[in-house]
C-alpha cells in the first residue's frame, strides 16, 4: 500500500482562527498515539486572517480514514466544527518520503 497524504487549506469563522488552530494543534498531538500518522502539520497563513493550512502524511488512505472514526477524533470535531467557515482546497497526494517522514 501507499503512503497517502491530504493537504488543505480550512477557513476559520472570522476573528475565530487562533481558536481553531489551537484546537487543531491538540488533534496533531493526539496523532502521536496514532502509529499509521506520520506527519500531522497545522500552520496559518500571514497573508489570511482566518485560513490554517493542514498537512498530512499517513501510512495509507485506509488508516487515515479509520482514524476519523476514533472517539477521541470525533471529539475534536464536535469542538472544532461551530469555527470551521469552510475549506477552499483540499489536495490528496502519494507522499514519497523527505525529512520527518519514516520508512515503511
Amino acid at each position: 500500500m501507499s503512503n497517502f497524504g491530504l493537504s488543505g487549506k480550512m477557513i476559520a469563522q472570522p476573528g475565530k482562527r487562533d481558536e481553531l488552530a489551537a484546537i487543531l494543534m491538540e488533534a496533531a498531538s493526539g496523532m502521536d498515539a496514532v502509529a499509521d500518522c506520520q506527519i500531522y502539520i497545522v500552520g496559518v497563513l500571514p497573508e489570511e486572517p482566518d485560513a490554517i493550512w493542514i498537512t498530512e502524511v499517513w501510512d495509507n488512505a485506509e488508516a487515515h480514514q479509520a482514524s476519523l472514526a476514533l472517539e477521541v477524533t470525533q471529539a475534536m470535531i464536535r469542538r472544532a466544527k461551530p469555527l470551521i467557515a469552510g475549506f477552499e482546497q483540499q489536495v490528496k497526494h502519494v507522499p514519497l518520503g523527505g525529512k520527518g517522514m519514516t520508512a515503511r
